[in-house]
């Protein structure tokens, strides 16, 4: 899997799905190589930042940049890992740990006021003004039972997050 100018064999591929908790069929991660090869231009075997951005809608997403310090300089198996996020068989508290890693800008394990504002501020651009942002996060945290100075953990998020019906799924089309 080191180039990928390779084909994928079984154990790689039975190995790529343990790493994701077989978030993925067999033949989904067949896709996800083709994929994978077509966006690694240069053929290392890892896909940096400028090659994620030629993908139009990774590149319009207001999170991009959040995301891209995630994905920066990944190989395939660390690919489908974050892509696994976005499975529909992956558990609630998978995604959930995805979103605090995306919220979590310092990545001090604490999810700040200031880090939520930063991420209203990316999703919202001109659309609020700045005080506007503030007054709307401050009572959305207060009707949680938080306030402007509460430090979020892994463990909030799970219980704020954990009843919800989140929906966080993409199709893998399979050739």
């Amino acid at each position: 899997m080191g180039s990928t100018s390779s084909m994928l064999t079984q154990y790689d591929i039975e190995e790529v799905q343990d790493h994701c908790n077989h978030a993925f069929s067999q033949q989904e991660i067949v896709s996800l190589y083709q994929r994978f090869c077509q966006l690694d231009r240069n053929g290392g075997g890892f896909v940096s930042a400028d090659e994620f951005m030629s993908v139009p809608e990774f590149a319009v997403n207001p999170l991009s940049q959040r995301l891209l310090r995630m994905l920066d300089g990944l190989n395939f198996k660390e690919f489908v890992a974050f892509l696994s996020a976005f499975s529909p068989r992956t558990s609630l508290q998978q995604k959930i740990e995805f979103i605090f890693r995306v919220y979590d800008t310092d990545c001090n394990g604490k999810v700040a006021f200031d880090d939520i504002l930063s991420i209203l501020r990316d999703l919202t651009g001109s659309f609020m003004t700045e005080q506007q942002r503030q007054k709307v996060l401050t009572h959305v945290l207060e009707e949680a039972g938080y306030t402007k100075d509460s430090h979020f953990t892994l463990p909030d998020f799970m219980k704020i997050l954990g009843n919800s019906e989140l929906k966080m799924e993409v199709e893998v089309p399979i050739d």
